[in-house]
């Protein structure tokens, strides 16, 4: 008993303090790609109005315009295909430095952009390296973190990309768009050279056959502490390790636990097509990947990501009463308060029923924007001609505005994303679901201006408001609690194994219910 006694002394336990910073310290990398995807995303928003039918320099026409909103998001796609195999194949914190590459090269071209097409090849890079970014943040800051922490570490990805919109809207609001540009090189620099300071993640060490560095990789996230300290969550993470290395096929046809079969030697193009089928196409990997992508489309259809290229030139529309300058500086404001604010609240209030809030919320607002535009705007106003605005500003309409922006600012499909993947797929899956979700922001904002064009304002905001409705309702049925949950357990739930810790889920328990009166014997 003395003994035991002096090996408690001898290996201290470290402070609930320590270990968070560590974790909170080891995402600054991932953050800091949210940041440049912040800054990319929302660049549109302050170029266009300048761009848009300028009397000298570049000037863009009416489609000019809606192409130059919405370029980023349809060139996504094709970085996101990459960005799965990038993650995996050099590990998820080299991919934190390889990923800068692209939107180096494009703030460079936007900087010295000469003409219309130097101007769309800048921005669909920026595109091509916001898809290639997305994987390894979500993948990396996923696996380092404890599960009663990881709720408030992805949030904070979410800050970073709060931080990232409001700084661009301040230095729109400060400088031109070109020399905003230049400064917002300093970002994915500043992101290479933390990439210097973070370890690599335990479990992808663990899938290369690096044990020992797994262990110590572990030790820095944990609070630069011992391995005696986390020899427990270790021993798990090897564990669930030894089932991932299985050969996937043997081990979803033939239910064989085995690492060394004949598939390992079969031709790379094969052996990936029946990766696909066996590792993708199965409901743990399914389930969670298509209610993930169907968030994301009453997301982006019901908040204002796609308004946000002309987004100035609407809130004149409106006749709101402040400048569109000041308002898009408000609203990255108000998108940092609102990640803050999921920050301290998520843990006691949890992902479930804040995510239903934010969708309710966002609904109701956009209703009462198509209300009030539908009675005091007249059927002439159009955002892409300043000429038809109305002399007659209101509050009303900003106030509606603002709230709109916190309830959308409070959502959390990229939270989600990075803990209901397994890991064999989960890098894939992030990039599909990553391309899905600017396929639909490419759409809602190329769409704007016909959907303008023919509903006018009241039309889109009615549009959006029937989204957000409809997604609260698709949240309320599908939608289980993972705040707090590990992500083994999270994988087990949706490949249909019983897990206790689900037991008093709503969403179990209302499905559970309507079986019951489907099949009442």
């Amino acid at each position: 008993m003395v003994h035991n006694v002096q090996i408690e002394q001898i290996i201290p336990q470290v402070s609930r303090l320590r270990s968070i910073a560590s974790q909170v310290i080891a995402s600054l990398s991932s953050n800091f790609l949210l940041l440049d995807i912040g800054m990319a995303v929302n660049f549109t928003t302050i170029a266009l109005p300048v761009l848009l039918n300028a009397p000298d320099g570049l000037s863009l026409n009416d489609i000019q315009a809606s192409w130059f909103g919405s370029l980023l998001f349809l060139t996504q796609p094709f970085g996101a295909v990459l960005s799965g195999p990038i993650v995996d194949y050099f590990g998820r914190r080299l991919a934190n430095f390889l990923v800068n590459l692209p939107h180096l090269i494009a703030w460079i071209l936007m900087y010295f952009a000469w003409n219309i097409p130097t101007l769309f090849i800048a921005t669909a890079l920026l595109g091509i390296g916001t898809g290639i970014m997305e994987a390894p943040i979500t993948a990396y800051v996923g696996e380092i973190s404890e599960p009663s922490v990881r709720g408030a570490l992805c949030t904070f990805t979410q800050l970073f990309l709060s931080l990232g919109t409001f700084i661009m809207f301040f230095i729109g609001a400060v400088v031109d768009w070109r020399h905003a540009a230049l400064i917002s090189i300093a970002v994915p620099l500043s992101a290479m050279a933390l990439v210097i300071f973070v370890p690599e993640t335990p479990v992808w060490l663990l899938s290369r056959g690096r044990e020992k560095e797994a262990l110590n990789s572990l030790c820095k996230i944990r609070g630069w502490t011992t391995p005696d300290n986390v020899r427990k969550e270790f021993d798990q993470i090897v564990e669930h390790n030894k089932k991932l290395q299985n050969c996937v096929i043997c081990y979803k046809l033939y239910n064989l636990d085995t690492q060394t079969c004949e598939h390992f030697t079969m031709n790379p193009i094969r052996r990936s097509l029946y990766k696909f089928r066996h590792v993708i196409i199965t409901k743990e990997t399914l389930r969670p990947l298509i209610f993930i992508i169907i968030y994301f489309l009453f997301y982006i259809m019901s908040g204002v990501t796609p308004l946000k290229p002309n987004l100035v030139n609407i809130c004149g529309a409106f006749g709101m009463a402040q400048d569109g300058k000041e308002i898009i500086i408000y609203f990255g404001i108000i998108s940092i308060i609102a990640s803050i604010f999921i920050i301290v609240t998520i843990r006691k209030v949890g992902k479930r029923k804040m995510a239903m809030i934010s969708m309710l919320g966002t609904a109701i607002s956009s209703t009462a924007l198509s209300v009030y535009a539908r009675n005091n705007l007249s059927d002439s106003v159009f955002s892409y001609d300043t000429t038809t605005f109305p002399k007659e500003q209101s509050y009303v309409p900003l106030i509606l505005f603002y709230l709109m922006a916190f309830f959308s600012g409070t959502n959390l499909p990229w939270i989600l994303v990075g803990e209901v993947f397994p890991f064999r797929s989960r890098a894939t899956a992030q990039g599909i679901a990553a391309a899905c979700f600017y396929v639909f922001t490419f759409i809602g904002t190329k769409t704007l201006l016909d959907l303008e064009t023919y509903g006018r304002l009241w039309g889109i905001f009615a549009v959006y408001a029937a989204f957000g409705f409809l997604g609260t309702i698709l949240l309320y049925f599908f939608l289980p609690e993972t705040e707090g949950i590990i992500l083994e357990d999270i994988e087990a739930f949706f490949n249909g194994d019983k897990i206790q810790t689900f037991a008093n889920d709503p969403v179990i328990n209302t499905l559970k219910r309507l079986k019951r009166r489907n099949n009442p014997k």
